[in-house]
C-alpha cells in the first residue's frame, strides 16, 4: 500500500462505480450521486468544510496520468465541488456548494492524500471488505442488494461457483489446458455475467456449472480464451468492463471460435412407458403461476448494460422493479414505449442498417430492424410475421395501443394489455439492447 499526495484535478470520480454501474462519463456519475444521495452528500459536503479536508483518504488507481477513485467517489466529489461549484449537476447544488466554499476557513486543498494500489483484484478485495455503515452520510454507505449485483457482475467473485476453477477442471480432462498458468481472476472478471458465459456455451444459472452447447465446441472456446490469458494476449485492461469483454467476445465470434446455434445440445427424445398397474393415474392440479405484478418479470434476459446504456438500464429497472401494473399503469404505459423507442435507436446507432429514415414512424422503425435480425438469423421467420401484426393499428396488442396510451386522453392502459404487449416485444426488445 503507497500513500501519496495527488493533485484533486488528477482525481477521477468512477463511471464504474459499483454503486451505479457503467455509466457514460464522469459527469453522469456525479449526476447519479446527487439524484440518488443527495441529502448523504449534502451532509458530507457541510462535514468536509467543518472538518477542513477529508479523514480517509481515498482508495484510487493509475489511469494514464491521472487516478480513477475506486473507494471514496462521494468524498472526492464534494471536495471538487467545494471547489468548483460550477461542476455541481443543478443551479440549487451550484448554490449550495458556493456557500461552502465561501464558508471554507483558510486556503482550500490542492492535493490530498489517496491509497494508491497498482492491483485491480487487490482493489476488489479491498472494496469487498468495506462498506459496512452509514452514518447518516458522513461515514461510508452500505451496499445495497443491487450494488453488489453490480460488483459481481463487473468482478466475477461470490457467484457460488468459481467458474476458473471449473474451467481449468475441464480443460485438464480434455488436455487442452494451456502450458502457462491462467490467470485465474481475470478470466473470472471476463466471465462475470451469465451472458458472458453463454457466449461459450456454459451457464451457472442454476448453481451448478454445465455446458448449454455442444461439449467439444464448448471446449474449443473455452481453450482459446485460457490461452489467450495465459499468454498474456489479453490482459486486465482488455476485459476491464463491459463494454471490453463484448469486444473481445465478439472478436472471438467473428473468428468463429464460440460455439454456434449449430452446436445447440439435441434433447433426448421423452417416450411414454405403459403402465403395469390397473389402477387408474391420479390427476392432480398444477400450481398455478404467480400473477406478474410488473411489467417485466424477474427473468435474466442476458443484458450487459454497458455506460450507453444508462438511461435505458433505469427505465428498464423501474419497469422490473418498482413500478407495479395495479397501481402505475400510465406510467408503465409511458415509460414503455419510451423504453421500445430508446431500445430500436441503440440497435440503429450499432449496426449498419441502411434503410431507417428520421421520419420513419415508430412501427416501421421496428419491421425494418426485426427483417434485419431475421436476416442475421437471431430471430426466425414465425416470431418475424408475429412481430408484423403490430404494425396493424386495429390490433390491441400493437404499436398503435402505445401510441394511443402516451397520446389518447380517453384510451386508458389495461395491465392485461401491457402484459401481452410486453411478452410479444420481450425478445425483441432484448437483441436491440444487446446489439
Amino acid at each position: 500500500m503507497l500513500q501519496d499526495l495527488i493533485d484533486i484535478e488528477k482525481l477521477l470520480i468512477n463511471r464504474a462505480n459499483d454503486r451505479h454501474g457503467e455509466l457514460e462519463n464522469e459527469t453522469a456519475a456525479i449526476s447519479w450521486l446527487f439524484n440518488n444521495r443527495e441529502t448523504h452528500m449534502r451532509n458530507l459536503a457541510k462535514d468536509i468544510v467543518k472538518s477542513k479536508g477529508i479523514y480517509e483518504p481515498p482508495l484510487v488507481f493509475p489511469t494514464g496520468d491521472k487516478y480513477t477513485v475506486y473507494d471514496g467517489n462521494r468524498r472526492t466529489t464534494c471536495l471538487k465541488l467545494i471547489i468548483n461549484p460550477r461542476r455541481a449537476p443543478t443551479a440549487e447544488l451550484q448554490v449550495f456548494f458556493q456557500k461552502l466554499k465561501d464558508s471554507w476557513s483558510g486556503e482550500l486543498p490542492n492535493k490530498i492524500p489517496c491509497q494508491v494500489e497498482q492491483d485491480r483484484d487487490r482493489i476488489d478485495e479491498i472494496l469487498f471488505r468495506r462498506h459496512t455503515g452509514s452514518q447518516n452520510g458522513v461515514g461510508q454507505s452500505m451496499w445495497d442488494d443491487r450494488m453488489k449485483s453490480h460488483f459481481v457482475t463487473r468482478t466475477g467473485k461470490c457467484t457460488g461457483i468459481n467458474i476458473a476453477d471449473q474451467i481449468e477442471t475441464h480443460l485438464k480432462e480434455a488436455k487442452m489446458l494451456p502450458a502457462q498458468r491462467i490467470p485465474r481472476s481475470n478470466l473470472n472478471r471476463l466471465l462475470s455475467a451469465e451472458a458472458f458465459r453463454n457466449r461459450l456455451g456454459i451457464s451457472v444459472s442454476q448453481g451448478e456449472f454445465k455446458f448449454i452447447r455442444k461439449k467439444e465446441a464448448s471446449l474449443r472456446a473455452m481453450a482459446r480464451v485460457a490461452r489467450d490469458l495465459a499468454e498474456k494476449k489479453v490482459v486486465l485492461e482488455d476485459i476491464w468492463d463491459v463494454e471490453a469483454k463484448t469486444r473481445y467476445l465478439d472478436s472471438l465470434d467473428q473468428e468463429g471460435i464460440l460455439p454456434t446455434a449449430k452446436d445447440a445440445i439435441e434433447k433426448p427424445e421423452v417416450k411414454a412407458v405403459a403402465s403395469s398397474s390397473s389402477k387408474p393415474l391420479k390427476r392432480f392440479s398444477a400450481p398455478r403461476p404467480k400473477k406478474r405484478t410488473t411489467l417485466i418479470p424477474d427473468t435474466d434476459y442476458g443484458i450487459t448494460w454497458p455506460g450507453h446504456l444508462q438511461r435505458h438500464r433505469d427505465i428498464w429497472e423501474e419497469l422490473q422493479h418498482q413500478l407495479f401494473l395495479e397501481t402505475h399503469p400510465n406510467a408503465i404505459s409511458t415509460l414503455f414505449r419510451v423504453l421500445l423507442e430508446l431500445s430500436i435507436e441503440n440497435y440503429l446507432a450499432r449496426t449498419t442498417l441502411k434503410n431507417v429514415y428520421d421520419n420513419d414512424k415508430l412501427a416501421n422503425k421496428l419491421i425494418k430492424v426485426a427483417d434485419d435480425l431475421c436476416k442475421r438469423g437471431q430471430i426466425d421467420k414465425k416470431y418475424l410475421s408475429e412481430l408484423k401484426k403490430m404494425q396493424q393499428a386495429e390490433k390491441i396488442i400493437s404499436i398503435d395501443t402505445l401510441h394511443r396510451y402516451v397520446h389518447s386522453p380517453d384510451f386508458a392502459p389495461s395491465p392485461e394489455h401491457l402484459r401481452a404487449i410486453w411478452d410479444s416485444l420481450a425478445k425483441f426488445l432484448a437483441l436491440c439492447l444487446k446489439a
